[in-house]
């Protein structure tokens, strides 16, 4: 049948209406994802009211086109002028609607999709459908009567925990939470849905407005869930703005009416939308998708990767292995022994009995998995690889003689990585005949979890490659950074420098538990110390010392931690290192020792100890890392402000609500940051010495953002 084009005037218009017997079908196609952009949003209020208008109609099915109903809100329009209609007026004409409205779901319905849903009077899903109220990881609050209908649903626990969580779940727990009235046989949504609509217009079904559902109506455990989750959410939201908004939401939905219900939730709504931390998270999440576009990807097809070899069975090796294996590639680990060959495998091995005790995965599946992992003492076994990942001893003789043996056995065109965290890729590749197959991949511990990867491009790499690692990272599931070859490369190289401020700030008075917590207290998981102790100090003690032959002579040098080091505490796995660990314990407890080691050896330095605030420490502390991440920008070590933002997000923990170091810096203003910098730069003046690339955007009136262009 042909589209009712005289309900759609407008032939680009993203949702159309045909009637299809006595359903009238609404399709919104607006690719990608079919976010909610205004024309989505009247072209919905639109067809409702045709709906209503034409006799012939007697219900309607909402279906999305493409690979997804509604995949949310068009993120972009935040911020900018409201447009009409709004979201929450859309919703509520749906509900209105005297005739059944029914969403059929395939693909994503999240956030305002999911909410369009709720205000349909019917749900049906198909298998791979994922459904979700994802806006607090953009800090944020389902804004268009979510938080008002689905509690009245699904209940105050079910909704809290999906609100607050952001998770996506799935068209059969969807079913079982009452999300949804029915999950399809077959995946064809269309066939699905109009056959679902035909049933309900055949059993005379009401229309059944989600705003009058009983989910509340038994209000000592509705208020139970919401006091939990109060409680919860103030212990685990570190400094977070809108989940505790989300927890007030819930308790309007109790105690209100739905009208005023939905009038709290825009109010607080209004107040995320304006807080800086939702700038912040939007930066984040689309810096994220930015910094997996590579100049090289442009010009170059990724090479074929169906086999991956690992050297090393490590800690970091087993990780790797394990990163690769849950994407489905086999992988042959190559070790100097069998004794280390076995201990690798049971580093493998561990990984999956850890799953298999939290209920997480089968002994079954371990054995599938597991089934695709060999390994070998003989560097001959990767003969046929596609790539291989090097993660040996972070020592250049013994990286080069690694690297010697791959350009022996692997087959032309494999790529050959290494997961180096601060060495010289470009002499690594230098010492074989094929440098242009050469890359880093430098993971991050443990590998089989974090996120972040840098792919550090030498000189002579080809275009191909690099693209191989990026699709490499996609199959991982990593959000890959492109990185030029530097000492530490983006992120060490960054932290080097503020750590070294976190040291001068130890020395000059403040203590390394003060430190620790005021950079908590900032948003991260850990303070600096902590991480030291958990990464261990030996690795960091290792580093200065290869550095001590090339260190200006003129730097400040503190040496507080080599004292540490020198006596063994080296952290966790020795069981004090800055903190005490006593009897195996994962968090630490100060050490009065360490504090007499503070004291000692600012005596030796003639240093006179004062005091500081935890804000007065935290300004020089971003001060040293957006200094420094300036000057990886300015160096084009990073492409943009945005890659070092990324960097940090993914792998050193930076608060994801700050938006990374260089948007941290734009909200507190550049001229604000190089101030601070000449300040510090008064008592030394070869620490603080402001990056060219930050006083030319100060000297300019720009920001890091302006930099931000995509490639």
């Amino acid at each position: 049948m042909a589209l009712d084009t005289a309900a759609s005037p407008h032939s680009a218009s993203p949702v159309t209406h045909e009637l299809r017997g006595k359903v009238l079908l609404v399709t919104v196609d607006n690719p990608p994802v079919n976010a909610l952009g205004v024309d989505v949003r009247r072209g919905l209020a639109a067809a409702i009211e045709h709906a209503e208008a034409d006799a012939a109609v007697q219900a309607v099915l909402i279906v999305g086109a493409g690979r997804n109903f509604i995949a949310g809100a068009d993120i972009r329009e935040f911020g900018k002028p409201p447009q009409s209609p709004a979201l929450p007026d859309v919703c509520n004409r749906i509900e209105a609607s005297h005739k059944p409205v029914i969403a059929a779901i395939h693909g994503a319905a999240l956030g305002g999709g999911l909410e369009i849903a709720l205000a349909s009077h019917y749900r049906l899903a198909v298998a791979g459908a994922k459904l979700g109220l994802p806006e607090v990881q953009l800090g944020l609050l389902p804004g268009a009567g979510g938080t008002q209908r689905a509690p009245r649903l699904i209940g105050a626990e079910a909704a809290l925990s999906l609100m607050l969580s952001g998770k996506h779940i799935g068209a059969q727990e969807a079913l079982k939470l009452g999300l949804v009235d029915r999950v399809g046989s077959s995946d064809d949504v269309l066939a699905e849905g109009l056959a679902y609509a035909q049933e309900l217009l055949a059993a005379h079904a009401p229309v059944r407005r989600t705003r009058d559902a009983q989910g509340l109506a038994e209000r000592a455990a509705a208020q139970a869930a919401i006091d939990a989750a109060r409680a919860d959410t103030t212990k685990k939201s570190r400094g977070l703005f809108s989940p505790l908004k989300i927890v007030d939401c819930v308790q309007a939905a109790l105690d209100q009416s739905f009208e005023e219900g939905q009038r709290t939730e825009r109010k607080l709504f209004v107040e995320c939308l304006d807080s800086p931390q939702r700038a912040g998270l939007v930066h984040a999440f689309f810096a994220e998708r930015e910094v997996q576009k590579t100049p090289e990807a442009k010009t170059a097809k990724p090479r074929a990767i169906e086999t991956v070899g690992v050297v090393g069975g490590g800690t970091m090796g087993a990780g790797i292995a394990v990163a690769v294996l849950d994407a489905g590639l086999p992988v042959t680990m190559i070790e100097r022994d069998d004794a280390s060959l076995a201990r690798g495998r049971a580093h493998v091995e561990k990984v999956y009995d850890g799953l298999i005790a939290k209920g997480r995965m089968t002994p079954e599946a371990k054995a599938a998995i597991l089934a695709r992992l060999s390994g070998s003492t003989s560097y001959d076994a990767l003969a046929q690889v596609d790539l291989v990942i090097e993660a040996v001893f972070e020592e250049m003789g013994v990286k080069q003689a690694v690297f010697a043996e791959l350009d022996r056995v692997c087959k032309s065109g494999a790529v050959l990585a290494t997961n180096t965290s601060y060495l010289d890729i470009d002499a690594i590749a230098n010492s074989v005949k094929r440098p242009q197959d050469v890359i880093g991949l430098h993971f991050f511990s443990p590998a089989n979890i974090m996120k972040l990867l840098e792919v550090v491009v030498p000189k002579q790499v080809s275009a191909d490659v690099v693209a191989t690692a990026f699709e490499l990272a996609k199959k991982l599931r990593k959000v890959p950074v492109r990185a030029g070859v530097c000492d530490g490369f983006i992120g060490n190289r960054v932290l080097a420098v503020y750590r070294t401020a976190a040291d001068h700030l130890m020395e000059d008075g403040a203590s390394p538990y003060q430190i620790d917590k005021a950079v908590r207290e900032f948003g991260y998981p850990m303070g600096p110390y902590q991480v030291v102790d958990l990464a261990g100090g030996d690795i960091g003690w290792a580093t200065r010392k290869r550095r001590a032959a090339t260190r200006d002579p003129k730097a400040r040098y503190v040496q507080i931690a080599d004292r540490l080091c020198e006596r063994g505490w080296f952290g966790q796995k020795t069981g004090r290192g800055f903190y005490l660990y006593p009897d195996g314990a994962r968090v630490g407890t100060p050490d009065p020792e360490v504090e007499a080691i503070v004291r000692t050896e600012r005596e030796r330095a003639g240093i006179e100890p004062r005091s500081f605030t935890s804000e007065q420490i935290m300004r020089r502390y971003m001060a040293a890392m957006i200094n420094e991440g300036a000057n990886v920008v300015h160096e084009k070590i990073a492409l943009r402000p945005l890659d070092v933002d990324v960097t940090f997000l993914y792998g050193y923990g930076f608060p994801r609500h700050r938006g990374g170091p260089m948007h941290y810096a734009d909200t507190v203003g550049l001229a604000n940051v190089l101030a601070d910098i000449r300040e510090f730069a008064k008592e030394d003046p070869l620490f603080w010495k402001p990056s060219p690339l930050l006083v030319e955007l100060v000297e300019r009136g720009a920001n890091f953002a302006s930099l931000n262009q995509p490639l």
